[in-house]
């Protein structure tokens, strides 16, 4: 199996070596590495001051850091983001119809079918096993010698890590500057919905789970795709689906899971320091080590680090959030009305309203990946013998993540008028939504809440790539073998440092097109399992009713 994925890993080191080799002669200080034509002849260098030389010496290391960062970038949105763009983003020519006058591309009309199919096939999952849900992730049903690697909380802590971070603040945001508020309530419907979709995705990844040579969990699309279509006659497509889904899964962990997190979270504190406005893959390569030293232990040192960093800054962001709400109260129930009213947008019914949903939905999916699989990857790895009541846990996180984190985000740059203030809009229009955020955060509180957002951004954006970098390597040892492990590991710190690099925008570009596109196989292997799901929890949810499950707390 190993040989036949040989080109694929061919491929990927070639990249890398392209970027960082093959454009070594553009790469250089200077357009040639040679000095100006016009530079003063050697006698001349004399007479000019210390001043004046350490004025040229700095201005001659900005152009050449300009040159080879953004001739970096050109490349990538060109040859990467363009291409893949027109594939996974297609619309059908939406633009054009008379009444959609926006575009609508497939994969968000997927993603909104899928949430409402599963939550209706799945009786209402994510509102009956609400409370049951919170019970589990408390341990009150844990038993020792369960199989698995880590427990039900330390499960959600490492899968909120990967979707609660620069998605609930920079995303968000992002969404509102660009959508209006009527985005807020459309994210809000999706991750209701999105509650359904992850139950199913999850439980069926804890239903196919394996152990790989080194003792460790594989679990998730890449073997309920392959493994679960095989049960039901459906071998071939599902070959085709999980290896799809794996080179997404990939692509995403280097794009919205790494780059675009070290991106957002740069651009929210270089101002603070000016070395990183002229160097800023100081701060890329500093996150990589950081990143680097927790990657190499695997699920339980991922779920351990997360289950520390999470629930903290979890705690401080959203309580820093309420105090400005609540010293804002009276413009809360107006900034309700808006998000409301334009969320239907009823000055432009077709365009504005498709195109606030549209904003919503791809935010939304962004944000906490439901329909996307790839939170089934860490909760495989959950110690239970019960794959439904891991699937329980799960639908917590676009709860947390979305309903709650993303509204609150949401309220504080309404009330405040983050989202229309003049100053904001290169911001906005850069997709830069984490200063946005924080704009909000100091117009609506103190001065010194900066420093909590600052804070919540950096180690959001470091836990959620400990988190993602998993899920990349367990697809990426399915695909080449556990002995690769560290081709991943090492190609993902490049990454990390790349996205100190890469602009903004081609990050959100790419991000959206690898996390959307991963739904696109998910899904489809999840709505012809979703039969196997629903026995599942029938059976499940008799003994629960009946008593059958001990309470140990």
């Amino acid at each position: 199996m190993h040989r036949a994925f040989l080109s694929p890993l061919l491929l990927f080191v070639f990249l890398f070596v392209f970027l960082f080799v093959g454009l070594g002669s553009n790469l250089t200080f200077g357009q040639n590495g040679t000095p100006p034509s016009d530079s003063p002849p050697a006698e001349n260098v004399a007479e000019k001051s210390a001043v004046e030389d350490n004025v040229a010496e700095k201005s001659a290391v900005e152009d050449a850091d300009s040159n080879w960062m953004t001739q970096i970038d050109t490349w990538f949105g060109d040859y990467v983001v363009t291409p893949v763009a027109k594939a996974i983003f297609f619309d059908f020519g939406t633009k054009n119809w008379k009444w959609t006058q926006t575009s609508i591309p497939f994969v968000v009309v997927w993603l909104l079918a899928g949430g409402v199919f599963l939550t209706i096939r799945m009786g209402f999952i994510n509102f009956r096993a609400f409370r049951h849900a919170i019970d589990l992730a408390r341990g009150v049903y844990d038993s020792p010698g369960e199989p698995g690697e880590v427990t039900h909380f330390q499960a959600l802590a490492a899968a909120l890590s990967a979707t609660v971070g620069l998605g609930n603040i920079a995303g968000v945001a992002i969404a509102i500057g660009t959508g209006g508020p009527g985005a807020t309530l459309w994210i809000m419907v999706v991750g209701i919905l999105g509650m359904s979709a992850k139950f199913t995705e999850c439980t069926l990844g804890q239903l196919y789970r394996v152990t790989d040579d080194d003792g460790h969990v594989i679990g998730g699309p890449m073997r309920y795709l392959h493994s679960g279509l095989k049960d039901i006659g459906l071998e071939p497509l599902g070959r085709v689906l999980a290896v799809v889904f794996m080179v997404l899964c990939i692509g995403a962990s280097f794009g919205g899971g790494n780059a675009f997190q070290v991106g957002q979270s740069l651009a929210t504190v270089r101002d603070e320091i000016p070395a990183l406005e002229t160097m800023p893959w100081i701060y890329g390569l500093v996150m990589a080590v950081a990143v680097g030293v927790v990657i190499i232990g695997g699920i339980k040192s991922i779920g351990a680090v997360a289950g520390r960093i999470v629930p903290f800054m979890c705690i401080a962001y959203v309580l820093a959030a309420l105090y400005i709400l609540l010293h804002n109260l009276t413009s809360i129930p107006a900034a309700i009305v808006t998000i409301v009213t334009e969320a239907f947008a009823p000055q432009a019914m077709y365009g504005g309203f498709l195109g606030v949903l549209v904003i919503g939905i791809k935010r939304a999916a962004f944000s906490n990946e439901a329909g996307v699989g790839s939170a089934a990857i860490a909760h495989s790895a959950a110690k239970t013998d019960e794959p439904v009541s891991e699937g329980i846990v799960a639908l917590l996180e676009p709860f947390i993540d979305t309903v709650v984190v993303c509204t609150i985000t949401s309220l504080v740059v309404v009330v405040t008028g983050a989202y229309e203030a003049p100053e904001l809009a290169s911001a906005i229009g850069a997709d830069q939504g984490a200063k946005v955020t924080l704009y909000a955060f100091r117009m609506g509180g103190h001065e010194w809440f900066k420093y909590i957002l600052y804070a919540a951004v950096v180690l959001f954006a470091y836990s959620t790539c400990i988190s993602w970098s998993y899920y990349g390597e367990r697809c990426w040892v399915q695909l080449f073998g556990v002995r690769t492990s560290l081709i991943y590991k090492g190609m993902f710190l490049v990454f990390t440092l790349l996205g100190s690099i890469v602009t903004r925008g081609n990050i959100l570009a790419f991000s959206d097109l690898m996390i959307l596109g991963m739904s696109l196989p998910n899904l489809l292997g999840v709505f012809l399992l979703s039969g196997i799901v629903k026995r599942q929890l029938d059976s499940y949810w008799d003994k629960y009713k009946s008593g059958k499950f001990e309470r140990v707390k």
